[in-house]
This record gives C-alpha cells, sequence and structure tokens, in this order.
C-alpha cells in the first residue's frame, strides 16, 4: 500500500486529517511517504502572540519542536524599547534558525511623524521586512509616507465585526487601492470569517495585496470564542491552500492560536498536524 492509499483509507468523511490523527501502525508509512514529497509551496510560521505568556527561550523551543523557520514577532518576544537591543535580540532569533518575516501586530493611533517613524526604525532595526499592522483610517495616508521611505511594507490586519476601521480585509483593500504597492494585506482568515466575507473570496481578491495570512479555526463562523484547533472547526483551509499554491502566493500562513495562552502547545501541535496533512494531501512536505 503507497502513502496516498494510506491516507485516503485514514480520511474520515473526507475530511483531511493531520499526521497525529493517524493510528500508530501507519505512522512509519506516513513519515516515510512524507519524505519523498516536495516542499510546500505553502509556507507555515508562527505568529509568536501565540505564546504571548512565554519568554524568548521557550517561544525558540517551542518553535524547534514545530519544526518550522518562520516567526512572526510580537514585541513581547522583541521588544521596542531599549532602542539599541532591538538588533542585538533580533540576532540571536536568526542565530538559533529562525527567519523573522514580520513584526506586529503593530498599531499606529497616532497621526505623528515621530510615533510612527519609531515603529518603523524598530522594523529597520531587527531587519524585517514587513509590519503587520494596524493604523487608523485617520493615520493611514503618513504610515504609507513611512513604508515608502523606509521600503518595508504594512499588511493590514482585519480584526472582524467588533473593529472600527478594518472588520474585513474587503475594507483594508478598498483603502489602500491606489496607495504604493508596499500597501496591504495580512488577512486573519478567523476574523475575516466573522464578518461575513468569503475567505477564499477575500484572498483571490487581494492577489498582490497579500503580504501575510493569520490562520485560525472556528467551531461557529460568527462568534470569536469559538476558536479551536484548525482541523476542528469549519475554515475551509484545503481550499484556503489550493488557491494560494494557484496564486503562487510567496507570503506565509501564521498560526495565530490565541486560546488556552497558559498551554498552547497541544493545540498548536494539533493545528500544525493538520495543515500539513491537507498539505501532504496535496503532494507536498509541508
Amino acid at each position: 500500500m503507497n502513502f496516498f492509499s494510506t491516507r485516503r483509507n485514514v480520511l474520515a468523511g473526507g475530511a483531511m486529517l493531520g499526521a497525529s490523527a493517524l493510528m500508530p501502525k501507519f505512522a512509519g508509512a506516513l513519515a516515510a511517504g512524507l519524505d519523498t514529497l516536495p516542499p510546500s509551496p505553502v509556507r507555515l510560521g508562527i505568529a509568536s502572540y501565540t505564546f504571548r505568556k512565554f519568554d524568548q527561550a521557550h517561544l525558540i523551543d517551542f518553535m524547534k519542536q514545530l519544526k518550522t523557520p518562520y516567526l512572526n514577532l510580537k514585541d513581547a518576544h522583541l521588544p521596542m524599547t531599549p532602542a539599541d537591543q532591538v538588533a542585538p535580540k533580533a540576532a540571536e532569533y536568526r542565530a538559533a534558525g529562525f527567519t523573522l518575516t514580520a513584526a506586529g501586530t503593530i498599531y499606529f493611533t497616532k497621526d505623528d511623524d515621530d510615533d510612527i517613524r519609531s515603529k518603523f526604525e524598530y522594523c529597520k532595526a531587527a531587519g524585517i521586512p514587513l509590519i503587520v499592522g494596524a493604523p487608523t483610517h485617520q493615520t493611514l495616508p503618513r504610515v504609507e509616507k513611512f513604508a515608502k521611505e523606509y521600503n518595508i511594507r504594512v499588511g493590514i490586519h482585519n480584526h472582524g465585526p467588533e473593529d472600527k476601521e478594518w472588520p474585513s480585509p474587503l475594507d483594508v483593500l478598498n483603502a489602500v487601492k491606489n496607495m504604493d504597492s508596499r500597501m496591504g494585506c495580512c488577512i486573519d482568515v478567523g476574523h475575516t470569517m466573522r464578518a461575513g466575507t468569503d475567505v477564499v473570496g477575500a484572498i483571490r481578491k487581494a492577489g498582490p495585496r497579500l503580504f501575510d495570512i493569520h490562520m485560525k479555526d472556528l467551531a461557529d463562523g460568527t462568534k470569536k470564542e469559538s476558536q479551536v484547533a484548525v482541523g476542528q472547526g469549519v475554515m475551509p483551509v484545503p481550499e484556503i491552500f489550493k488557491t494560494l499554491i494557484e496564486m503562487k502566493y510567496p507570503g506565509y500562513v501564521d498560526l495565530e492560536y490565541e486560546i488556552f495562552p497558559d498551554d498552547p502547545m497541544p493545540g498548536v501541535m494539533q493545528s500544525f498536524a493538520y495543515m500539513r496533512g491537507v498539505l501532504a494531501g496535496m503532494g507536498y512536505k509541508g
């Protein structure tokens, strides 16, 4: 029995399951099969907000357990001050084998050059090319000015129906459509679903303005508090991955697991196993 026929026999109800859902007698076959697959064009990473209750040493250990090098750093793990420690601290993550893909979410609530510049200086010092940002409509033009000056992209993070500025990525796209190409979206798929926006459709519409994805899953697509491990809810993960592959999306899919902050690893591991299982079913090693 080959790897793919093995997977078909253990998939339940057509749902793509992760490696952790396989019976033990299939584990060796799965591992051998994964080793023969080409690398996935969908690059799975972590939004470090997932581990906000843990320090740098724990974050590094968790990342190594997850076997992903891609890290979207929150300021809990890369403080903005003191400024002279930003570059050395970022270097510690790189020395541990990680690629710093983004910083944030970073909020731009003050329409003030000095305040906004300090946050771009932070990313410049860290050598991070993308800000996952939350400007206001008022501060947006000033943020664009600094994105051009520093050549740092800004992916505006939507936060669902409670967000008066950016409930949906469609609101972001409407605001940045005539702006510099360095202004775009970080689509949070959970908040997008809760805003009543078709997730896959929003990804397609964003096109080259899609800079990052924050991945999560919901048991109820209308309720923020219904978050579950990826694969346990209603998020159309296979369709999302298929669409990203078709688009040749060059960015990252960062798990942002916001529940169980004191003990997130079981859900994080399950989420990664599921996502990697989906990619394996598509013929890729995730």
